[in-house]
Parts: structure tokens; C-alpha cells; sequence
């Protein structure tokens, strides 16, 4: 079966057929539905080489993950990427995973991808609240989108939880317990993400009257671990610690072990991420969770829009609820 014969079978012309299989905007759906209908019925295979070179592609959307050596480590981005690569090899791309740590090596990979054309579009994730790989971005035709969201300057589709409201609402549940010293173990402020979770902290605490009380380390559990232990030795020691990840409330878990104290009798903790191993910890981690089946669908379709032609917009933005999954860590306070 040839593209010939399968556009002279549905009185179309090839070109209609051809954009119609790839999937581009400018094809009306019906007409898109009835040509991907009679491919499947008579078994049309496009040549994948002929459609690349047709189409000056290359049929790989790829992710940079930025992490340092013997630090891939992160069942997040993997279970994002199999929700993401499902969408994306439905429309006969393939998605590439590649590491490099943040700063130059990592925008050496980016403008490797782009200069060389190496992928068809790219996706962005842990943002920076001045991104330059956004920056970066902005500047060539290659499209992209955006895990997250940054303060650096332009249009670009996003998908991001609404960390601000999550953390807001979380730490209001603390309180709505009988908790009054609630601290805040921020990620570095750098990450917007650890921002947007910082901000829903501090309102909250400031509606309640409560005293703020913020410690900011790396977001891995030996830095968590630390500053959770200075914390705990403190004056004024809290009942209460809301984490800006599950790997942090991990090392919290860990430092309350050795400082002798019974979660979630003696210090509730809160995390976010929703990690597998949260929910096998000691006690299961009371956590909070971006729905990732929802995201890694939107950030698929909005990048499979932008590589068939379409422009970007508002209504390629979207700021998603966050879950709240409540576990064994949480407790009132003594």
C-alpha cells in the first residue's frame, strides 16, 4: 500500500493525506480522522525515512534532565516521560531522555539539539525563575514546552501545578489541627517551584498570625536531614514541618529518629511529590501529588501543536490543582 494509492482511494490529494498522518493543524478533523481510518483499515505503514526526509524531521522530542553524574534518580520525570512517550509514539515520534548538570554543559546540550537538529521539539523541566534555557529557547524556531513555570520573559506553553494554593491549604490544615510552630524547609529559591511552595507558607502563616519559619537547603535528603537537626535544637523546636519536596520530608523523617522524637506524635511532616517511597516509609509520608497522567498528556499535546505549525498562546498555559494525600505523619500536636 502506497501513499498514492491510499490518497486516490479517498479522492484526496496526496498532500492532504500525508499532512493528514502527521498530524498537522491545518487539516480539518474529519478529514484527519477519515484518512487515519482508512490507514489503519488497509494497513498503511508510512516509509519512516522517506517521511522523515519529506517532512526535514527527525521524529525525536526530547526531554534534558538536569542532574549531576550518578544522580538519575528520579522516578517523577520517569513516570512523566512514560505518560509523555505514549502520546508522542502515537504520532510516530520518539522521546529521548539526556542528563547534564545545570549551567554550561547543560546549555551546551540544548544548543547542540538545536543547532544540529536534533529533535523536533524539546521539553523543559525544574525551571528557574530566570530561565535561561527558556531565554535560549525563545530565541530559535524550535519548539518547546515548559514543565513549570519561570519569571523569564515571553510566551511559551506550560503545564504547572499550583504549588502556591497546595502549600497554602497545607499549612492551614497544620494549623486547623492545633499546630503553631510550623516550619517551612524550603528548596533553593532559585527553583520557582520553591518559591511558588515558600510564598503558599508565608501567606498562610501571615492569615493565621503565626510566626514564620523558614529554613532553605538543597532538596535532597542529606541537606534536609541537616537543616531539619538545627531546626529541631533550636529555642523554639516545631511540632509541625512542611517540606517543598518528598525527598526533604525523607531526610526530616530520618533526623527525628535520631533525635529520639515519634513522628507523627512529637513533629507531623508534610512533603510533596507523592514518591514511592513515601508511602513505605515509617510512618507513610503525608505528601501532596501534581497529577502526572494529566500533565505529561497537556505538555505532549501542547508540543505535538506547536511542531505541526501551531503558534503559541495563552491557551497553551495550564496552572493544574494540586492533591493532597493524606498519610501516617501528620498528627495533632502533644
Amino acid at each position: 500500500m502506497s501513499l498514492k494509492l491510499l490518497a486516490a482511494t479517498l479522492n484526496l490529494s496526496i498532500t492532504t493525506v500525508s499532512r493528514a498522518l502527521d498530524g498537522y493543524g491545518d487539516v480539518a478533523p474529519a478529514t484527519r480522522d477519515r484518512v487515519m481510518a482508512a490507514a489503519e483499515a488497509m494497513q498503511y505503514r508510512p516509509n519512516a525515512a522517506a517521511r522523515r526526509l519529506r517532512r526535514g524531521s527527525t521524529e525525536v522530542v526530547s526531554l534534558v534532565l538536569p542532574t549531576g553524574p550518578g544522580r538519575f534518580d528520579e522516578p517523577l520525570y520517569l513516570e512523566l516521560m512514560s505518560v509523555m512517550g505514549e502520546r508522542f509514539a502515537e504520532r510516530g515520534y520518539d522521546l529521548t531522555l539526556l542528563a547534564a548538570p545545570p549551567g554550561p554543559d547543560e546549555m551546551k546540550t540544548y544548543r547542540r539539539l538545536v543547532e544540529g537538529r536534533r529533535a523536533d521539539g524539546l521539553i523543559v523541566v525544574r525551571t528557574r525563575r530566570q530561565d535561561p534555557r527558556i531565554a535560549y529557547l525563545l530565541g530559535t524556531k524550535m519548539p518547546f514546552v515548559v514543565m513549570g513555570r519561570s519569571d523569564t520573559p515571553g510566551l511559551y506553553p506550560f503545564v504547572d501545578g499550583d504549588g502556591e494554593a497546595a502549600f497554602a491549604a497545607a499549612t492551614r490544615d497544620l494549623a486547623a489541627l492545633g499546630h503553631r510552630h510550623i516550619a517551612h524547609l524550603a528548596a533553593p529559591a532559585a527553583l520557582t517551584y520553591a518559591t511558588l511552595r515558600r510564598a503558599g507558607y508565608e501567606r498562610a502563616m501571615d492569615e493565621l498570625g503565626l510566626p514564620r519559619q523558614v529554613v532553605e537547603c538543597d532538596a535532597d535528603e542529606q541537606a534536609a536531614r541537616a537543616a531539619c537537626s538545627e531546626l529541631l535544637a533550636g529555642a523554639a523546636p516545631p511540632t509541625a514541618i512542611l517540606c517543598a519536596t518528598d525527598r526533604m520530608a525523607l531526610g526530616v523523617l530520618r533526623a527525628a529518629r535520631e533525635r529520639g522524637l515519634s513522628v507523627p506524635a512529637d513533629l507531623s511532616v508534610v512533603g510533596h511529590d507523592n514518591l514511592p517511597a513515601g508511602a513505605y516509609s515509617d510512618p507513610p509520608l503525608s505528601t501532596m501529588e501534581l497529577p502526572l497522567a494529566e500533565t505529561g498528556d497537556l505538555l505532549a499535546r501542547m508540543l505535538l501543536a506547536r511542531i505541526g505549525g501551531a503558534p503559541p498562546d495563552d491557551t497553551m498555559q495550564a496552572i493544574i490543582p494540586i492533591r493532597a494525600v493524606p498519610r501516617g505523619s501528620v498528627a495533632p500536636p502533644r
